[in-house]
């Protein structure tokens, strides 16, 4: 179920990037124990079933969590800090010193696996 890709890059970070970007991983993972994960884009882990749930970016000052949801998953606590309008993904940012949105992020993790089983957000979302 892990890629040791992952945990290279991972393990590469400075430490509390460390730490959130492991939580995230155990957190998409706890949403559902068929995600498997991979490395996209060269280096960047993605976390997929059915589609991709969600990729790890870590930036100089936070960890950019980015959820492939089509923006059609409710963010009813607000967690989504980037990416309002984006027609693909939106972006949690956590900083240095920040703490994980966990319930709000696993409720969102397991509407965008319900959406991939379901055909993926493209064939969910409404046509404007």
């Amino acid at each position: 179920m892990t890629d040791p890709r992952v945990d290279a890059y991972i393990d590469a970070l400075p430490a509390w990037q460390q730490t959130i970007c492991r939580q995230v991983r155990d957190l998409v993972h706890a949403a559902d124990p068929e995600v498997t994960e991979t490395v996209k884009r060269t280096v960047q882990p993605y976390f997929v079933l059915q589609g991709n749930i969600c990729a790890l970016l870590a930036a100089k000052t936070h960890v950019n969590v980015f959820l492939y949801d089509g923006a059609i998953v409710p963010d009813p606590d607000g967690i989504i800090t980037a990416g309002h309008d984006n027609k693909t993904a939106r972006t949690v940012a956590v900083h240095e010193g920040g703490e994980l949105p966990t319930a709000p992020l696993l409720a969102m993790f397991r509407q965008i696996i319900a959406n991939n089983r379901a055909g993926g957000w493209r064939k969910l979302k409404p046509r404007d």
